[in-house]
């Protein structure tokens, strides 16, 4: 049976298929999450949430929540501080500044806030807004309301 030594390689082979090995790893892991975000239906432990994808509007069903009162004058994740006066959002992935559209189908109240925070922390929820926009979308109080965002997605 033949075995393959690496003792027979230099330096710089070795170098260069440690190169070629995480190369592929990576493309494999790239190619791995854009399959992921083609989904229509995303899964996340029991709840699920509907993504409707028009042209470069993406909608989303889920639940959303509002900033508790002592987030009130704290830094966001982009550096601002942060207001519940203010129509501002926290989403764990779009971009600093993305304005979203969010709609309370319960009683068909729609704001729009920008996005500059990461969170929720927790899956059960697709958005976290500041009291001012739980007020206008009439869920102050309740904490917790089933809503639709949409946002705009730039096509490459």
């Amino acid at each position: 049976m033949a075995t393959f030594a690496f003792t027979n390689l230099s330096k710089k082979q070795m170098k260069l298929l440690f190169f070629i090995f995480f190369s592929l790893f990576s493309l494999a892991s790239v190619s791995a999450q854009q399959t992921d975000l083609q989904k229509d239906t995303i899964q996340t432990d029991s709840l699920r949430t509907d993504r409707i994808q028009q042209d470069s509007l993406v909608t989303v069903k889920g639940k959303a929540t509002y900033y508790a009162s002592k987030f009130h004058g704290r830094r966001t994740s982009n550096g601002e501080i942060f207001s519940n006066k203010k129509m501002t959002a926290a989403h764990l992935k779009l971009p600093f500044g993305t304005l979203v559209s969010v709609t309370n189908p319960e009683n068909g109240r729609t704001v729009q806030v920008r996005v500059n925070d990461r969170g929720p922390h927790t899956k059960a929820y697709i958005i976290d807004v500041s009291q001012a926009a739980a007020k206008e979308l009439g869920f102050y109080g309740k904490g917790v309301a089933n809503v639709e965002i949409s946002y705009q997605v730039a096509r490459k």
